[in-house]
C-alpha cells in the first residue's frame, strides 16, 4: 500500500495516510474537518548508475571513475548553483587534452 501525503488548503494540517491504490483520495480534514484536503506530490528522484549511461543520466560523469575532477576537488561549482556534471565533463575533457598534447611534445621533443 502507497502512501500518501495530504495537505488541508484551509488551515494548512499536513499528514500522511496509507491507502489502497482503489481507495478514493481523501477529502475531509481531520484538523479542522473542512472538505479542503489536497494530495501532495513530490519528485521522486532517480539515479541511473552502471555502464551504459550518458554522463547526462547522472550528476557525476560518466566513465570518470577513479579519476578526480576540478569540479569535485573544488566547491565553487556547488555553490554558484550550477549544473556540475556539465562544467565537470568539460573540465575533464579540457584536462586529458592537455595531457596528450603534453605527452605528444615530450615524445617529438626526447625523439630528436
Amino acid at each position: 500500500m502507497p502512501t500518501y501525503t495530504y495537505k488541508c488548503t484551509k488551515c494548512g494540517y499536513r499528514f500522511d495516510q496509507f491507502q489502497h491504490f482503489a481507495d478514493d483520495p481523501l477529502e475531509l480534514c481531520p484538523n479542522c474537518q473542512k472538505l479542503a484536503l489536497r494530495k501532495v506530490y513530490t519528485p521522486v528522484g532517480i539515479v541511473f548508475k552502471g555502464k551504459g549511461f550518458y554522463a547526462t543520466d547522472n550528476r557525476s560523469p560518466s566513465g570518470m571513475t577513479g579519476q578526480k575532477t576540478e569540479s569535485s576537488e573544488s566547491s565553487g561549482a556547488a555553490d554558484s548553483g550550477h549544473n556540475g556534471a556539465g562544467d565537470a565533463v568539460k573540465k575533464a575533457v579540457e584536462k586529458a587534452t592537455v595531457t596528450e598534447s603534453a605527452k605528444a611534445k615530450a615524445t617529438s621533443s626526447s625523439g630528436n
